[in-house]
């Protein structure tokens, strides 16, 4: 049995990416013969509400957007039958990129149309459901900077806005319980990954599966800023785990908490604050892969 679509479209998505794509997507659906309806986004609430309606209809949800549209159908679909297919049009892209999905929108429309489904983990912060990596301390400044730059665009944007965040940053206490075990630690970030990437391509947490059940938990310890800076490219590779300066954990239940403030980033946008409990719902979401 073929599927049915919808084609949900996040018109403001990379600068306007994902609209300039939709042509060629549309058109590659109509040659593969996939049925399909287009709807553009106004707001997340819009989204999901979409998402449902697809969902009570047994449409496939084909998301065209970035990894910050992704996160509310994940929310929506979880515990569901319907699958999650994705057509990159955003700025970062990383869950396709860790899944394999191409960034050609011709041939992810046809990965959509013609692609396997896996069973993958969806994570939450405080319930608020995210796809790809939650992290705070310094990664909550540049994420900050990073959605309010205006003049960078691209992948380039992460870069300016971890350079701009490193001038400003002061060192902060942060204290991470996994799976009852508590630690202590000084230093740059946290970050709570179900996915390897983020940040257009930061292999943060080379070692995570999606369908694992568990959280890779990375710490970012103290160290002078200009280490920080020498070895920041090495998150590109995902060689900088063996640094002295990094630690990864591993569990299935995360709290976390910091002495001062920071919101808690995931997907893209903010979606909690510290202090935090982050969870993992294993094997609950179906997303369409190449076969």
């Amino acid at each position: 049995m073929s599927r049915r679509f919808l084609l949900l479209v996040n018109p403001s998505a990379g600068g306007g990416r994902a609209l300039d794509r939709l042509p060629k997507v549309e058109a590659e659906f109509a040659r593969l013969g996939a049925e399909h309806r287009t709807v553009q986004t106004r707001d997340i609430r819009h989204a999901e509400d979409e998402v449902r309606a697809a969902a009570g209809a047994g449409e496939a949800v084909a998301a065209m957007g970035g990894d910050g549209l992704l996160r509310p159908i994940a929310a929506t679909l979880r515990d569901g039958s319907v699958p999650l297919a994705i057509i990159p049009g955003g700025r970062g892209n990383d869950f396709a990129r860790v899944l394999g999905v191409p960034d050609d929108p011709i041939e992810a429309a046809r990965t959509a149309v013609e692609g396997s489904e896996r069973l993958l983990d969806v994570a939450d912060v405080d319930g608020t459901a995210y796809l790809g990596i939650a992290s705070y301390g310094f990664d909550s400044d540049a994420n900050r900077m990073a959605n309010d730059a205006k003049l960078v665009r691209g992948n380039l944007v992460y870069v300016y806005a971890a350079l701009k965040a490193l001038a400003f940053w002061k060192p902060a206490r942060f204290t991470v319980t996994v799976d009852g075990k508590r630690h202590d630690m000084s230093g740059y970030s946290i970050a709570v990954a179900n996915s390897k990437a983020y940040g257009g391509g930061m292999f943060l947490a080379p070692h995570a599966e999606l369908d694992d059940g568990l959280l890779d938990v990375v710490i970012t310890g103290q160290s002078s800023k200009l280490y920080f800076l020498r070895k920041l490219p090495l998150v590109f590779k995902g060689t900088h785990l063996e640094l002295p300066t990094v630690t990864v954990l591993q569990g299935a239940e995360i709290d976390v908490a910091s002495d001062r403030p920071f919101e808690i980033y995931a997907d893209g946008d903010p979606i909690g604050a510290t202090p935090a409990e982050i969870r993992v719902r294993p094997r609950c979401l179906r997303v369409i892969v190449p076969a």
